[in-house]
């Protein structure tokens, strides 16, 4: 009888240390720049790694930099995952990130170990992709349009209204190309080339993925993106073709930091361990909606993947264009003379 006495009280008191044991893992709240179709799995594998609950928001970068900005009083955000490096240079310059050093740091190519190094430790890479733009060939054929092969394609008339890309204040995508775009050009001609594409241009988008799906549909002719976001509309049967185009191109490092004064600062220190080991670099592809340049050198590369070595890649200066002062300053010259003109 006493054993069964005891019994009545120990087993209920193991069924409710369970949930307890479970909670007491916590939660991280994680800012997401990719795709949500990649976020989303990312999410449910580290949640089933660690048991701790993640409470995931999804946006541009250059939104959540400035979210992250505004926030820096009272942080809501732990770790900021993916999107283009600038911004999270910028934040780093900043002091809106905090320094961490991930037991994995020797494991990551070069270019993520600089981006690392650049910030003060402040922000790593954890992909690469070109830039490029998309068009629909079906659609172009229909309108007996020839192919373009580069930049200056895209000012030609018979493209009116028939190229979208995202607004360069909120997506990492399209400030990559208007410094790309500076960088191959010089300042002024390149604004000058913005302002000749503004009369191509049918709408700005807030997502810079957003472009290539409107290609992939036919809403839109070209989508200016990062090659790799073609490349997934491309595995899901779209009648895109990608061009790295004939003046040159720039690349992005797709970045994590974490938040200064994160609440869940543990916590995010797992998540950022865990996002640069190759069973999570693995997650997208495994998804059909990553086909970036992995960071962790262990990774296995996407077949699809756009070949960087196939690209006429520019050397792209990060430390210069991730710089508060001068983001700040090509986009305020970007909104001036760019986004006022008429169509």
């Amino acid at each position: 009888m006493r054993m069964l006495s005891w019994l009545r009280v120990i087993v209920p008191a193991l069924a409710l240390a369970a949930p307890l044991a479970a909670a007491a893992q916590g939660q991280v709240v994680v800012y997401c720049t990719v795709n949500e179709d990649w976020c989303r799995p990312m999410v449910a594998a580290f949640e089933k790694a660690t048991g701790i609950k993640v409470l995931m928001t999804r946006k541009s970068s250059g939104e959540f930099y400035a979210q992250i900005k505004a926030e820096a009083a009272n942080p809501r955000g732990d770790i900021w995952w993916g999107g283009t490096g600038d911004p999270h240079l910028q934040a780093a310059e900043e002091g809106l990130t905090e320094a961490y050093k991930s037991p994995h740091f020797s494991e990551l190519n070069d270019w993520a170990q600089r981006q690392w190094e650049q910030s003060k430790g402040r922000t790593v890479g954890v992909y690469a992709g070109a830039l490029g733009y998309s068009y629909n060939e079906p659609q172009l054929k229909k309108k007996g349009i020839a192919p373009p092969k580069c930049w200056a394609d895209l000012l030609k008339p018979e493209f009116k209204d028939e190229v979208q890309v995202a607004n360069p204040n909120s997506s990492g995508t399209s400030y990559t190309m208007l410094a790309t775009l500076v960088q191959i050009m010089g300042e002024d001609k390149a604004f000058d080339y913005l302002k000749a594409l503004h009369k191509n241009v049918n709408q700005y988008t807030k997502s810079g993925a957003a472009p290539a799906r409107a290609a992939a549909t036919g809403e839109s002719l070209v989508g200016i993106t990062f090659q790799h976001d073609a490349v997934e509309q491309v595995v899901q049967g779209a009648p895109l073709k990608i061009v790295s185009p004939c003046e040159g191109t720039g690349y992005e490092i797709g970045s994590m930091s974490i938040i200064k004064g994160a609440k869940n600062m543990e916590n995010a220190k797992k998540w950022y361990e865990w996002a640069l080991t190759p069973e999570a670099q693995s997650i997208g592809p495994q998804n059909k909606v990553s086909y970036q340049l992995p960071s962790n050198k262990n990774t296995p590369i996407p077949p699809q993947a756009p070949k960087f070595t196939d690209i006429k890649l520019i050397n792209y200066d990060f430390a210069k264009y991730g710089s508060s002062a001068e983001r700040t300053r090509l986009l305020q010259r970007w909104d001036k003379e760019v986004s006022t003109l008429p169509k």
